[in-house]
């Protein structure tokens, strides 16, 4: 037998109208049931139940007002007192946490986007920790939201896959080789180049490496030790007024100086002078002689390596100001020295060949 809902329990009118006089009192909240909010897009039907005063409280402390229960007896609509939008929240997340306004955070990330130049233009679906940018090259990347987040602090730059190739292309170019594919390793910093230039070999090397010509050729054996090189004088601004001069050899002086050796890019530093030598191994004999002889001749004038640790990469062969004058003067006899030889070895040559022409 079906009784109707006032008859189901002796007491169910005394309870409606005690109901009724808390929630006139404010004692206890509750809502109109009746239609529904958009939130972010999607519908949500409020939910019918009391809103408990506690929540109200939770919500003022911590920046959002409780506009209704949605969604099903769990979830309650917050309004962001900040941007004045809507989202859905677990009552515990609002109770026991600090609720994230995901407008709010939408508008952090479309500002640190303009601040590292980029655009963004939609959120990932398969990974909710990138998105897509549009580069200032103009190329759709896909970035991680922390990684823009550097970008726009200034710790690197907005680079771009695409035009990171076009970069690599032309680096391996530059030294008469071919930028072949990507490392099967996978490795971000290698790839695979091929000797065009030379033996056709194909080699893994890294893209820095390839930039400052760093590396042998495992098909002809072309790098430092076979190919010229030079002997080189720079000089370093450790400390305003305090300056040093290195004594190095290198195949290229000017990759030394501009990124290998100093720890900080804003160092002052300059190239003094490079002596061309016909063979890296060749500059390697030279320069310790040249070390050797600085030892003797001017002893105590080398730089302990506590005064330049902080700025170099180096561990020696650094030295005081002073000896400056001393190491171009050195430079300077063995640039006219190695001269002499190569008029002579040219010499040599052509006798030969002339030899050889008669016979």
């Amino acid at each position: 037998m079906l009784l109707r809902v006032s008859q189901e329990f002796p007491g169910v009118a005394f309870l409606r109208r005690a109901h009724a006089f808390l929630s006139k009192e404010g004692l206890i909240m509750t809502q109109n049931t009746s239609g529904s909010l958009i939130i972010r897009g999607e519908e949500l039907p409020i939910q019918p139940g009391k809103i408990h005063p506690k929540w109200h409280d939770a919500a003022k402390a911590k920046g959002y007002r409780v506009v209704a229960r949605v969604k099903d007896k769990n979830t309650l609509a917050l309004e962001c007192e900040t941007c004045g939008n809507i989202h859905a929240s677990r009552y515990y997340v609002l109770m026991n946490f600090q609720p994230e306004c995901p407008h709010c955070v939408e508008a952090r990330w479309q500002e640190t986007a303009r601040e590292a130049g980029f655009e963004l233009l939609r959120r990932d679906p398969q990974d909710r920790h990138y998105a897509f940018y549009r580069a200032p090259c103009g190329h759709e990347v896909r970035r991680q939201f922390g990684s823009v987040l550097r970008v726009a602090r200034g710790e690197f730059g907005p680079e771009c896959e695409a035009c990171q190739e076009a970069r690599d292309r032309e680096d391996a170019r530059a030294r008469g080789w071919d930028l072949v594919g990507a490392d099967p390793k996978g490795k971000a910093n290698y790839r695979i180049y091929r000797h065009a230039d030379g033996c056709g070999a194909l080699s893994r090397i890294t893209r820095g490496n390839m930039v400052t010509g760093r590396f042998t050729c495992p098909g002809c054996g072309e790098g430092w030790s076979t190919e010229p090189s030079y002997l080189y004088a720079m000089r370093f601004e450790l400390q305003p007024g305090k300056h040093a001069v290195k004594l190095g050899y290198s195949r290229i002086p000017e990759s030394r100086l501009n990124y290998q050796l100093h720890r900080d890019p804003e160092l002052p530093r300059e190239l003094l002078c490079k002596v061309p030598m016909r063979t890296g191994r060749h500059a390697q004999r030279i320069e310790k002689r040249a070390h050797k002889w600085l030892a003797t001749q001017h002893h105590g004038m080398e730089l302990p390596h506590s005064e330049f640790a902080a700025y170099l990469r180096v561990k020696s062969e650094l030295y005081r100001a002073e000896l400056e004058p001393v190491i171009l003067r050195l430079l300077d006899r063995i640039a006219r020295k190695e001269a002499r030889a190569a008029t002579k070895s040219f010499a040599r040559q052509r006798s030969r060949s002339k030899r050889m022409r008669d016979s």
